[in-house]
């Protein structure tokens, strides 16, 4: 069977049919990668029925993630008769359970007490159980909205309005780690001034962002906190996500795992152990944000706070 070349979101792509692939609505496998030899350099003009054998990819991805973890984890009877969006939301929120859950606990083992001699000064004491509690409590009731943007995000790359695309092999490894680089920066910028934004327009810090900042000193931080947040507040922080894969062609798989990653990340920068490795938003720098409310916006890096003027260092933040 011939290759069928298609331009897709400005990227050039290759995408090589097999007849398993459109053997039934039912089969959901997971296409190979594409040979060099078969990847697509050439402005070759697409058409929607092109357009459409190659969305079917990042349904067929979908799918095996739900089969995955709904699939292991429930009776198909109760989710296979949902429609797949629902499918999603469902997988979605379970993973997102199972990672807040998994991280945090394990950090919290960690810090509180395999490593508590080293992490916790002797006249200090650490959150009580009860707070860790109305923390999880909190991040409860906010999860199922969270979960909503990545199946969101999910819809609109299935439907193709977005630049993302399936596999590494249809643009090659430079140009993948090239658009990562420019969606990671992306992010870091979006989230930075959406972040900023929460404090600085009054009404929002109200009425959302202000359920997150009740923790607001040392001992009132843990990795359980990192998650407690208003559910609108999540969405919008994590709303960059999103707007960049209208920006740039973003790798699918990628994308999800970055969303993701999110949670372990929240936990790691509540749980105040400063990691000392530049140029990281490590949880020494978070830390005075919850403490000044004024410094250190930033998501993965201290890149856009030194950018924009508001980067407060732990060394110095003890001088004070």
């Amino acid at each position: 069977m011939e290759s069928i070349f298609i331009k897709y979101s400005h990227i050039q792509l290759c995408y090589r049919p097999s007849p398993s692939s459109f053997s039934s609505p039912s089969s959901h496998s997971i296409l190979p990668p594409l040979p060099a030899e078969h990847r697509c350099r050439s402005l070759v003009k697409r058409n929607p029925s092109e357009m459409e054998d190659y969305l079917k990819v990042f349904v067929e991805e979908t799918s095996f993630y739900n089969r995955l973890v709904l699939g292991t984890l429930l009776p198909e009877s109760w989710w296979g008769p949902l429609p797949h969006l629902l499918q999603g939301w469902l997988r979605n929120y379970i993973g997102a359970l199972l990672i807040y859950f998994i991280s945090t606990s394990l950090c919290s083992l960690y810090v509180y007490h395999l490593k508590r001699n080293l992490y916790i000064p002797k006249d200090e004491a650490i959150l009580s159980k009860q707070a860790m509690v109305l923390q999880i409590s909190v991040a409860m009731k906010a999860m199922p909205w969270h979960c909503i943007l990545p199946s969101l995000s999910e819809y609109l790359i299935e439907n193709g309005w977005t630049k993302c695309f399936a596999r590494i092999s249809d643009v090659g490894w430079l140009t993948y780690f090239i658009n990562t680089a420019i969606y990671l920066v992306i992010i870091e910028f979006g989230i930075y001034w959406m972040h900023k934004l929460m404090h600085d327009i009054k009404p929002l810090y109200k009425y959302l962002h202000s359920t997150h900042h009740i923790y607001n000193k040392q001992n009132t931080l843990s990795p359980f906190a990192g998650m407690a947040l208003h559910p609108l507040d999540g969405v919008l922080e994590a709303m960059p996500h999103v707007v960049a894969l209208f920006v740039v062609p973003m790798h699918f798989t990628t994308h999800i795992g970055l969303l993701f990653m999110d949670t372990l990340w929240t936990a790691n920068i509540h749980d105040c152990i400063h990691g000392k490795v530049w140029p990281v938003m490590g949880a020494g720098y978070h830390t005075i944000h919850h403490t000044t409310y004024r410094h250190n916006y930033g998501h993965y890096t201290i890149w856009m706070d030194w950018m924009f003027g508001t980067l407060s260092h732990p060394v110095d933040h003890k001088k004070m």
